[in-house]
């Protein structure tokens, strides 16, 4: 899907046809749509295949006056996927006319720029564009591994008390998210360092300010992404104890009633044999035995209490 967008008095409005300044969304196109931007735009078709590729890592590249930058940005594929949150190529095709957005599948960044909450973004100024699509996609990965860690807490209250390994196996999701962000703010990071030594931004000194807040946010993220992995790492080990030690505890606890149990039952076989036993003819012989075993019942969990059996 091609989607053109352009500023106006109002903000981005969606055009039918491209024009100079303009910026081009596209979304998983298909192998016809291709060939037309390809047409369109003059670049190798590489350029837009390469972020189409959920393999594919962060690098420039430049090739007939066209700059191509692959970014990894995050992706929420929702709580029951077996890895809740990704990271996913989004690449952006500079050329003297146009700015391209090439992504295999929606995610928040091109949402937020869509939805015009960047104040002062401007599709004509497309070097400034690039740098507030950078810093979204930061500060995506700040808000992503929050929500990580809200996850990570709630699944420790729940772990507490559980028996099962439910909790574990979430944990295992979250733990496998934060290795998909640590190696993508890591490429990110080694990406943007190339485009800092490059002299792409350096025209305007904000644009230089820009990009330096870019980079102190991915260095923020990969701080924070570092320091949650091995808390994470630390909890599943311990946790993986605390379940064996919960269900010891009910196996204990399951032991010491079928003592006490059993205490009376055995009782109770004595005089069900068949031979004489004291009492028999007795006619308080059945009262008689049952404060026996409630007595003895008691002084069982009497010793086990102290004990700390139970």
């Amino acid at each position: 899907m091609i989607t053109i967008y352009k500023n106006n008095e109002t903000g981005l409005v969606t055009l039918e046809q491209p024009v100079n300044g303009c910026w081009i969304n596209v979304l998983d196109p298909s192998p016809e749509e291709i060939t037309q931007l390809q047409e369109m735009l003059g670049v190798p078709q590489d350029f837009i295949t390469y972020p189409l590729d959920l393999g594919e890592m962060p690098r420039t590249e430049k090739e007939n006056g066209a700059t191509l930058i692959v970014l990894r940005v995050p992706s929420f594929q929702g709580e029951t996927a077996d890895v809740p949150y990704i990271a996913v190529p989004l690449g952006i095709i500079l050329t003297d006319r146009y700015l391209v957005t090439v992504c295999k599948i929606e995610t928040s960044v091109i949402q937020n720029l869509v939805s015009g909450r960047v104040r002062a973004l401007s599709t004509a100024k497309r070097n400034r564009f690039i740098l507030h699509l950078l810093l979204i996609t930061a500060s995506r990965y700040l808000n992503d591994l929050r929500e990580i860690n809200k996850a990570v807490d709630t699944l420790e209250d729940r772990l507490q008390h559980s028996l099962r390994n439910v909790e574990l196996m979430e944990l295992l999701k979250c733990q496998k998210s934060l290795v998909y962000f640590k190696t993508a703010l890591k490429s990110n990071e080694l990406m943007l360092g190339h485009l800092q030594r490059s002299q792409l931004f350096q025209q305007y000194p904000d644009d230089q300010d820009l990009l330096d807040d870019v980079l102190t946010e991915v260095q923020q993220a990969i701080e924070m992404t570092n320091i949650s992995s091995d808390i994470l790492s630390q909890m599943m080990d311990a946790f993986a104890s605390i379940i064996s030690n919960n269900l010891n505890t009910v196996m204990k606890f399951l032991a010491a009633v079928t003592i006490v149990v059993n205490v009376p039952t055995m009782i109770s076989s004595f005089f069900g044999m068949n031979v004489l036993l004291p009492l028999v003819h007795w006619e308080y012989a059945f009262h008689v035995i049952l404060v026996i075993c409630a007595v003895l019942s008691v002084l069982v969990l009497v010793v086990m209490w102290r004990k700390d059996w139970l």
